[in-house]
């Protein structure tokens, strides 16, 4: 095995210095461990994106990937994009990584005639992060006899000037599901897009919004505290952090059944043996009890697996989601 890496790499060393851009050449010498690896993501701190990037990056020190632990960059606007921009850019030698829910790389494409990013030709995947549910809740602009999904519609349907709802970004998953939620009973339901997850929570708790699809685990602490109420997640089955809120489907709205995870993205070009050193490390990173434990608080949910794992479900969820951008009409310039 080490006969071929060596082979390849100098069988590959002219045609990389003469065609490829600076970064190749740098990223063929790169040594393992690094001293210390930045992930960014496109949310703000305290978010379920957020918890993922800080629980699992912090276990990272000491790994064959990396002597130290992982430094959390929240860069935050155009839906997630910029993040994903800086990552793009960045020297393919495993020190910058990407984390970001599978909404910016398979659902995206179908919403922006013109991405700044190719997310199968930018990125190489690297390992599933974390699976999440997302949620409906309503605040208290919504009266206290809203118990239900339906209750809500109803709601909404009768008080049009107030029909709205959150999300963490346009063109994202939860976007898309109160889309869907609006329109699979003709109600006119005004999305409001926000950056991330926080922003919007703090506005419906205020009063200031209607309702919000989000990471059901962003609503979790507000919930048990009687300031929001989840109406219902997204799950194939009820959450067990939020055991007595049904899901969409329990309540006649089948389709709406959406589990969503966070992936670790690294540039294109980058090598295989720190794609594979990165990999590993994650997935250590992912069996500590003490990173269950607290993606657990935020109602998240370990993964893990193969780099291949995830690209395959990219693919999958690229092909699933673009009859339903369809159905729903919105592009970017809409």
């Amino acid at each position: 095995m080490q006969q071929r890496r060596d082979f390849l790499k100098h069988a590959a060393a002219p045609v990389a210095l003469a065609a490829m851009s600076p970064w190749a050449a740098w990223a063929q010498n790169t040594a393992l461990p690094l001293e210390q690896v930045k992930i960014v993501n496109g949310f703000p701190a305290g978010g379920t994106a957020d918890v993922t990037s800080r629980r699992i990056g912090d276990k990272l020190a000491g790994s064959a990937y990396s002597r130290g632990p992982g430094v959390v960059e929240n860069k935050t606007g155009a839906a997630g994009r910029i993040a994903v921009d800086a990552v793009k850019n960045a020297a393919p030698d495993g020190a910058t990584l990407l984390l970001t829910p599978y909404s910016m790389m398979s659902i995206y494409p179908h919403i922006y005639s013109k991405l700044s990013y190719d997310p199968f030709k930018d990125f190489v995947p690297v390992c599933l992060g974390s699976m999440l549910s997302h949620g409906l809740a309503v605040g208290p602009m919504v009266p206290a006899s809203v118990r239900s999904v339906n209750d809500y519609l109803a709601w909404a349907r009768a008080n049009p000037k107030d029909a709205n709802y959150g999300s963490p970004a346009a063109g994202s998953t939860p976007h898309f599901l109160g889309a869907l939620m609006g329109l699979s009973q003709n109600v006119d339901l005004k999305h409001v897009p926000y950056r991330g997850s926080v922003p919007g929570v703090a506005d419906m708790i205020g009063g200031q919004l209607a309702s919000m699809v989000t990471p059901h685990g962003d609503f979790i602490a507000n919930h048990k505290a009687g300031k929001i109420r989840i109406l219902a997640t997204s799950g194939k089955a009820r959450s067990p952090f939020v055991p007595e809120v049904p899901t969409f489907t329990e309540q006649g709205f089948p389709d709406l059944t959406v589990e969503e995870w966070f992936g670790f993205y690294a540039p294109a070009k980058t090598p295989a043996a720190v794609v594979n050193a990165a990999n590993a490390a994650i997935n250590a990173a992912l069996k500590d009890k003490m990173v269950i434990d607290s993606l657990a608080v935020s109602g998240l949910t370990p993964l893990g697996g193969t780099p291949d794992d995830m690209a395959r479900d990219m693919k999958r969820q690229y092909d699933h989601w673009g009859p339903i951008v369809k159905r729903i009409g919105f592009t970017a310039e809409s």
